[in-house]
């Protein structure tokens, strides 16, 4: 951290071992008490936040164990504004405990001036109860050939986020590695463009893929040599295909609504003009 200029990160993200045994690449991180991984996080913290601007963001990762650490850390030196749950639909089944099926992200900000994008961040729903006014037009919602759709405010429970797996494009190896739509979210509402995104446990890079797919300038650090070529190859065919998995005509779709999605844009954009909603533009 002291060959890094202070100051120069608009978000910080933070995804670090989580409080439990693991490898990554051949480096083992052992569980501790909860006390030990308490102060070792601050510790943490304390070495990275000067690389924040005074105006930015930090999301911090963890698990429900570790959750209780992130909010002892980061309480004491950030404005501890909200926890992300988001579903984690992978989880492995358990015979005398409940399946671990959500991850927690804890959402800080280093002092009361920060950027919140709220609009950038809209998830597009199915409509279940379609009402409308009493001239019979849709209420806040729009109707097309392939459904209804509403656009709702972004809230802290996700259940729109699949775990990449083997027939996404952006798979990897990595154990740990986080889909491309829910970094999109977090830097959407966070940054503007050619603002800094900063991930100092990098991993298989989808942090600087996200940021490079949505125009802002990144940084990155891992200590596995092996993670750091994946993540250089992942950002080399960003060129060729910069499209972000359930993120389509500058919104997030809900999972499993996108098999005529581009269709349903179409549909929908026309509803909203004739609503007088500002419609989103197709991506790609």
């Amino acid at each position: 951290m002291p060959l890094l200029p202070k100051g120069f990160a608009d978000l910080v993200f933070l995804d670090p071992p989580y409080n439990r045994n693991a490898e990554f690449g051949g480096t083992r991180f052992s569980k501790r008490a909860v006390d030990e991984y308490s102060t070792w996080l601050g510790k943490a913290l304390d070495t990275l936040l000067p690389t924040l601007k005074p105006t930015g963001t930090v999301y911090i990762c963890g698990d429900w164990f570790t959750s209780a650490s992130i909010f002892v850390a980061a309480s004491a030196r950030l404005y501890v504004r909200n926890r992300i749950t988001w579903e984690r639909e992978k989880g492995r089944g358990a015979k005398s405990n409940w399946k671990n099926a959500s991850e927690d992200i804890w959402f800080c900000t280093k002092s009361g001036e920060y950027t919140f994008n709220v609009d950038a961040v809209k998830l597009r729903r199915k409509v279940i109860a379609p009402y409308r006014d009493r001239g019979g037009e849709p209420r806040d919602w729009s109707e097309g050939a392939d459904g209804n759709f509403r656009d709702t405010h972004p809230s802290n429970l996700w259940t729109d986020i699949t775990v990449p797996f083997w027939s996404m494009p952006e798979n990897t190896d990595h154990p740990t590695q986080k889909s491309e739509k829910l970094l999109a979210k977090l830097i959407l509402a966070s940054t503007d463009a050619d603002d800094v995104v900063f991930d100092p446990f990098l991993g298989s890079g989808t942090t600087a893929v996200v940021a490079r797919k949505l125009g802002r300038h990144y940084v990155g650090i891992d200590c596995v040599e092996e993670f750091a070529l994946l993540t250089e190859k992942r950002l080399s065919l960003c060129a060729e295909d910069p499209s972000i998995q359930g993120y389509v005509g500058r919104v997030f779709w809900e999972r499993n609504t996108l098999q005529t999605g581009k269709r349903a844009v179409r549909h929908l954009s026309k509803g909203y003009e004739q609503s007088g909603i500002r419609p989103a533009a197709l991506n790609g």
